[in-house]
């Protein structure tokens, strides 16, 4: 296989002439460099994180751009993962609370309930994805991974399905949801406040694909989903500018995942939440200054009022 548009390996102090010489980065410090390289490597660094310091439509960067704004911007994004992981954790753990105990207060706590397929919305549209959701529980159910789940296989010959969720990942729970009878998805929605069964369930879809971000430490600030959030009235009160009928903003982006989190985490842990947000933001435009806040805004798929998220009811 030819190798002539393959890039070669390069020493670290080849990594630094070619930042400084051939890109043009302003690099002041070359053993705190070095030491950034060599914890980070090149490729996730520039690769991930160079593209907002370049002039539109060119490969050449803005005069003056500094090997530090670059890493800041790094450091901006895994400050921002840690950030949303925190929250969307913390959506799991109540979604798998409550997915368990209406689906066991409904059919019982027998494993063999959550294993039959028609204890959810069973229409032929659902049988493919009924049938992988069925054997995905059906193998965590005998999985040998998890001490609890031995325990109660051991002990009760049972796993009930509050023991079972705690071994399902996010986008199977997600599923669950998804496909369960429209009782348990009311009695979960009821939980969060003004939200609907579909609603919520493109919250899930596009929440998922989020968290996988955050879990892999890929970059997230610029990441857009395939799946959109539904039209929330948060749209509309923010005054959200639309391209045709779609708005701009809040619909695969980072903004959806924040209006989402407006919906499904507590009012005083969406503040702390807001409030951690913002300064974030604040602390990456001190240290970059090559960017402007309506452009990293922008990239976020923020609007430039996003704070105002916080002054309307939901």
């Amino acid at each position: 296989m030819s190798t002539n548009n393959q890039k070669l390996f390069s020493t670290i102090d080849d990594q630094i002439s070619i930042l400084r010489d051939s890109k043009g980065i302003c690099i002041s410090d070359d053993e705190y460099a070095k030491d950034v390289l060599s914890r980070i490597g090149y490729f996730p660094l520039m690769g991930g994180y160079k593209h907002l310091f370049r002039i539109p439509l060119t490969k050449t960067y803005k005069p003056g751009t500094s090997f530090e704004e670059i890493v800041s911007l790094y450091k901006f994004d895994a400050d921002l993962r840690e950030l949303v992981f925190k929250y969307l954790l913390q959506i799991e753990r109540h979604l798998r609370s409550l997915l368990s105990y209406y689906f066991t207060e409904i059919h019982g706590e027998s494993q063999s309930e959550y294993l039959d397929l028609n204890n959810y919305n069973n229409t032929r549209k659902n049988l493919k994805s009924l049938s992988k959701l069925i054997s995905t529980l059906r193998y965590a159910a005998n999985t040998s991974d998890y001490a609890y789940i031995n325990y109660y296989r051991t002990k009760y010959g049972n796993i009930p399905l509050w023991v079972l969720v705690n071994a399902l990942t996010f986008g199977n729970i997600s599923k669950m949801f998804q496909l369960s009878q429209h009782r348990i998805q009311s009695r979960i929605c009821r939980d969060f406040g003004a939200i609907n069964p579909h609603q919520m369930e493109q919250m899930l879809s596009v929440l998922t694909k989020f968290r996988n971000v955050c879990a892999h430490g890929e970059r997230l600030f610029t990441f857009r989903t395939v799946d959109t959030l539904t039209n929330m009235s948060l749209h509309a009160k923010l005054k959200i500018p639309t391209n045709g009928t779609q708005y701009a903003y809040g619909k695969n982006d980072l903004f959806a995942v924040v209006i989402a989190f407006r919906y499904l985490i507590p009012k005083k842990d969406f503040a702390v939440f807001k409030k951690k947000l913002s300064l974030i933001i604040k602390k990456a435009l001190q240290s970059i200054g090559h960017i402007s806040e309506s452009e990293l805004l922008q990239h976020m798929g923020f609007p430039n009022n996003w704070s105002d998220i916080s002054r309307y009811r939901v």
